[in-house]
């Protein structure tokens, strides 16, 4: 009986420790890692819908590639004359240490109903603030 709970501990010991490991093909990000923003590619979908295609390495996680999204939304829309962008998706991926995000906002003169709406100069002055470019 003592063998075998001696087992289980350290099997148990064992699985831990493999749970802590990182999947094969992926290397962890760096502690303090700063994000370097490699660029955005912008699609204009319809005369207001645009789609935002961006890249950046040192990303701590989804979030991170949201906000570069965000500020190259609101920098488009001041760019065209416009005030106010509304978020509508972002996909976000991840492929070895580069992130990718495919962020849609439709754009407008004056403040789109709904809850994911954003003031375009406000955002890029925030943005600004961060160290986080619009392009």
């Amino acid at each position: 009986m003592a063998q075998r709970l001696s087992l289980l501990a350290t099997l148990g010991t064992a699985t831990a420790a493999l749970g802590a490991c990182t999947p094969a093909g992926e290397v962890p990000e760096e502690r303090g890692q700063t994000a370097v923003y490699q660029g955005v590619s912008t699609i204009l979908l319809d005369r207001d819908l645009v789609s935002f295609n961006l890249a950046m390495t040192g990303a701590k996680d989804r979030a991170d590639v949201e906000a570069y999204g965000r500020c190259a939304a609101a920098q488009y829309a001041l760019d065209q004359g416009f005030g106010f962008a509304r978020h509508v998706r972002t996909i976000v991926t991840k492929k070895g240490r580069t992130w990718y995000g495919d962020a849609v906002y439709l754009i407008s003169s004056s403040l789109p109903q709904g809850l994911r709406a954003m003031d375009a100069e406000a955002m890029a002055s925030e943005c600004a603030e961060l160290g986080i470019p619009g392009r």
